[in-house]
């Protein structure tokens, strides 16, 4: 495995692969990897050539009382695990690789960034959106693999890629759980053990909720009181961000269940936010 740190030769070991026919997929990564990420890359093995997996904690979407000092790096053993699971390059660049100090252009998607996620986070999703067109620039990217935990996310790098051209297909794969139901997240290392013992009740609401539905419940308030009712019981030490009943698609709020629907949230416990979503139908 090959591991790069500046963009012209990745962007030159790409287009070097391209002309050979080979096909490239990317897997974008903060680090600190976990078994979630590794599905990631196990993925993209599947789907081409060539995987690179870039490593970047992306300053440009995190806000100024954000953990973006405190985000938890080991790049020793990312570096391992990413040649573990197939990837034939990772690139480790430096904020000032891919930010110029005069950097004056961002790529966003408004109506889609200033919901869920993005009312706390306003400018979150303005970062992600401008490191992804990056990266999707320099690998040229046939494929770019993204976790379902970050739905919202998904759904607007779907859209600015629908939108703008990009010639690189989004694929999702499934959230990783761990065995009491907790998604995985490199952020889970700041639960104290006591937060650790309560956060799978997030997960097992929005189940409950899924339930409801199969049981022909199609109101969203009455989905949300029953997970808020569960919560309050269950999840003493959680501080709700955000819980919404929303289009898979496009995001917007729904009341009432007409079509393909996903239950989004978001909950804070201690130094951690924690977020998760779940396919109602």
């Amino acid at each position: 495995m090959q591991i790069i740190k500046t963009a012209k030769e990745l962007s030159e070991t790409c287009r070097q692969w391209h002309r050979e026919g080979k096909s490239v997929v990317l897997v974008p990564t903060m680090g600190y990897y976990h078994e979630g990420h590794a599905s990631l890359m196990d993925k993209a093995r599947t789907l081409g050539d060539k995987v690179v997996v870039s490593l970047f904690v992306n300053p440009t979407q995190f806000g100024p009382n954000e953990d973006y000092a405190s985000y938890p790096r080991d790049l020793e053993r990312d570096a391992a695990i990413a040649g573990e699971h197939g990837a034939d390059l990772l690139f480790t660049p430096e904020p000032s690789e891919l930010y110029a100090p005069d950097a004056a252009t961002w790529v966003e998607v408004p109506e889609m960034s200033n919901l869920l996620c993005g009312i706390t986070r306003p400018i979150h999703f303005r970062g992600v959106c401008t490191v992804c067109t990056k990266l999707f620039m320099l690998t040229q990217a046939d494929y770019a693999v993204f976790g379902d935990k970050d739905w919202q996310q998904q759904a607007i790098l779907r859209r600015m890629v629908r939108d703008l051209f990009y010639p690189v297909q989004i694929v999702g794969v499934p959230i990783v759980r761990a065995e009491d139901g907790l998604a995985l997240s490199s952020r889970n290392v700041y639960l104290t053990e006591e937060e650790r013992a309560q956060a799978p009740e997030i997960h097992r609401a929005l189940d409950y909720a899924r339930t409801m539905v199969a049981h022909g419940e199609t109101k969203a308030s009455a989905l949300k009181d029953a997970v808020l009712r569960r919560w309050a019981s269950k999840l003493p030490l959680g501080r709700l961000d955000y819980l919404q009943v929303i289009d898979s698609n496009s995001l917007a709020q729904v009341d009432e269940i007409t079509g393909p629907a996903t239950m989004a949230c978001a909950v804070k416990m201690g130094k951690a936010r924690l977020i998760d979503n779940i396919r109602l139908n």
